[in-house]
């Protein structure tokens, strides 16, 4: 691993020089370029620098407790080494999902989707639950969120809600979240004490970008208009803003009535559809170059169950890496680090799996 932080520090060095050059700084696209993989560069040296001062404390703890003579400094000195074992162990699982490479799609734009699915009034008040979630480990990561399109569920939650996520390595930690969440709690109605079951989806799509945009033929769009409504007042207006448009060649529909004007409404909802069927043109293109076990692998399938909330036991389990972790309140504030970063090491552990197979 020491040989690969010192390449990635050189790196490092090389790339802050080149973001210092007038020629860079005229082309937007290579700065962009350069500025994220700096922002990577940056996390890797900072996660380095604090593993190797971590080493250093247990270090000079272990030689005091070799060399100290007062009781009661020993004591402090023993207490304070393992916490500090605790913390590099952190540091360095950190520094390891890290050094797996960097993917150009990382920092791309993504629409996530969640909806209500089996589990009627909780699954949606589930929905706005994981919508909280979401946008507060956006907040935590410094990410940018956009409402595209909404359905409130009168008893409080959504029946679906769109956004898009902006950010520093927004769909590297964000695209095995796709797939469906199982709750397990008693709901507010619920006037036995019952544990129910219920089931919402996540899905998360690539927002094309230059390479990947889709030129829309409006002759092959059918556009409807109609009144906006759903439960809460800001929502229904008396002009027909909301706008829904259907793929006649392929029978997608989005819509979308969050702005009370209708070109604004139209916008979000082309732009939903551009990245619909972007996303099935890409994973038409990936099936046709990969081979069947390695286009399943991480592949966000709806239909797979990937995590359970069990509230009674303030548990979350993650089914695809065997993780259970105690602390669901936690989780659900938007503390998404350790099982985000473990999923994105697992799923390139199997991808290194399949073109290892591959290559036999």
């Amino acid at each position: 691993m020491n040989e690969q932080i010192r390449k990635l520090l050189k790196r490092f060095e090389k790339v802050e020089e080149l973001l210092g050059h007038a020629d860079v700084l005229a082309d937007q696209k290579q700065y962009r370029e350069l500025a994220q993989e700096h922002a990577y560069l940056t996390d890797v040296k900072e996660h380095w620098q604090l593993c190797e001062r971590l080493e250093k404390q247990i270090s000079e703890n272990e030689q005091l407790l070799r060399t100290e003579k007062d009781p009661e400094f020993l004591e402090i000195v023993r207490q304070e080494i393992p916490a500090l074992q605790s913390d590099l162990a952190a540091a360095q699982q950190r520094l390891e999902t890290l050094l797996i490479p960097p993917d150009p799609r990382d920092s791309r734009n993504i629409i996530l989707e969640v909806r209500a699915g089996t589990g009627g009034d909780e699954a949606a008040i589930f929905v706005g639950d994981c919508v909280r979630m979401y946008k507060q480990y956006a907040d935590k990561k410094g990410w940018k969120y956009e409402l595209l399109s909404c359905t409130e569920s009168e008893k409080g939650g959504f029946k679906e809600y769109i956004m898009v996520m902006s950010g520093h390595n927004v769909f590297r930690l964000m695209q095995y979240e796709a797939g469906t969440h199982r709750v397990q709690r008693v709901p507010e109605t619920e006037a036995q004490g019952r544990v129910h079951t219920s089931a919402i989806t996540v899905a998360v799509l690539l927002e094309p970008d230059e390479q990947e945009k889709i030129v829309l033929d409006e002759r092959e769009l059918k556009i409807d208009t109609y009144r906006a409504s759903g439960a809460g007042g800001q929502h229904v207006n008396t002009t027909d803003s909301a706008v829904r448009i259907t793929h006649l060649p392929t029978g997608t529909v989005v819509y979308c009535q969050e702005e009370r004007s209708q070109h604004k409404n139209k916008d979000k909802a082309m732009r939903l559809l551009s990245a619909k069927l972007a996303d099935v043109t890409r994973k038409k293109a990936e099936k046709e170059m990969a081979s069947l076990r390695s286009s399943q692998v991480g592949s966000g399938d709806r239909s797979e169950r990937i995590r359970t909330y069990n509230f009674s036991q303030n548990r979350v389990s993650d089914h695809r890496i065997d993780m259970t972790l105690y602390k669901l309140n936690l989780v659900m504030d938007g503390d998404l680090d350790e099982i985000t970063e473990a999923l994105v090491a697992f799923f390139h552990q199997q991808r290194l799996a399949a073109i290892g197979d591959q290559s036999i």
